[in-house]
């Protein structure tokens, strides 16, 4: 058994389709194939099953993908320890953030970190703030970036910077007019777009709802979407309305296509996490060190 193989086993089974997890290594799906059915044969076990015109793991499958995990984790932990012998002249970074982050406070602080080391490999994918943390905990990524906090004891945090959430609305829509009129904005009347539960964004929002003795529920939410793009786009063509990041609204708000019932709901961190009993990877170390500067106001590069 190789390396290889087991980063093929595992790339088709998180995606349950060959040509995907081929397209993803760089390699043709022929040679996945062969290399699945070479693991299959040598050890006489079955992994995969073809149900319909897909294929899904099986109970052994389930099994082995939990050692294979295991395995190539502790394969990377050894070449981090490469990385760090070489001074930081290649390695791997990789970085999980959920999308507000992702989108606006990382890429100006990951473009730093790659000009002063430039042979290591960034990799970032965004989430909401559960993915996140379940990267963390699992080993995909050393270092998470969420919006607010997380009850987690098997992780450690910190403040890296300061949000403000904000409540907006289309220009010339009711909510907007009504807003001229009267400076009482009764939360429970408007017709709610928000983001899906799970995200940091609707976390805070119910968070600071409930503090104010309003049932979450009690909301008329007419559409739940899984991107803060998303959330705009339906807004800025509706009469409804959305809790969303100051700093993601700014550019729409410029333009004159959004404006704000609420400048400032309520603030909220922006957070750091990382395992506590695993050992950061030389770049992660230095990369947390550039991120955990004094918290600031957020406002995006």
């Amino acid at each position: 058994m190789t390396f290889e193989q087991l980063s093929i086993f595992i790339a088709v089974a998180e995606r349950e389709h060959l040509t995907k997890a081929a397209g993803f290594l760089g390699l043709t799906p022929s040679a996945v194939s062969a290399s699945i059915r070479a693991l299959e044969a040598h050890y006489n076990v079955r992994l995969f099953d073809r149900v319909g015109r897909g294929i899904e793991l099986t109970r052994d499958g389930e099994v082995f993908l939990r050692e294979a995990r295991e395995t190539v984790a502790r394969a990377k932990a050894a070449q981090s320890v490469l990385a760090e012998l070489g001074g930081l002249k290649t390695g791997k970074l990789d970085v999980q953030a959920s999308q507000t982050i992702a989108n606006y406070w990382l890429p100006h602080r990951l473009l730093s970190f790659k000009n002063e080391y430039p042979g290591i490999d960034v990799h970032l994918k965004d989430g909401n703030t559960a993915t996140v943390a379940a990267a963390v905990l699992e080993g995909a990524a050393e270092l998470g970036f969420i919006e607010g906090n997380i009850d987690e004891p098997a992780l450690s945090s910190a403040s890296v910077a300061i949000d403000r959430l904000v409540i907006a609305a289309a220009t010339g829509s009711k909510a907007a007019m009504d807003r001229d009129a009267s400076p009482e904005l009764d939360l429970t009347r408007l017709k709610w777009i928000l983001r899906e539960p799970g995200s940091g964004t609707r976390a805070v929002f119910e968070r600071e709802l409930r503090s104010r003795s309003i049932d979450p529920a009690r909301l008329d939410v007419l559409l739940i979407l899984p991107s803060n793009e998303g959330v705009l786009n339906a807004v800025r063509g509706s009469e409804a309305v959305t809790a969303i990041s100051g700093s993601v609204a700014a550019p729409f708000v410029e333009q004159g296509q959004l404006v704000l019932l609420d400048a400032e709901v309520t603030s909220r961190q922006f957070t750091i996490l990382r395992h506590k009993e695993r050992r950061l990877s030389a770049a992660a170390k230095a990369f947390e060190v550039l991120c955990r500067s004094p918290a600031e106001q957020f406002s995006s590069p």
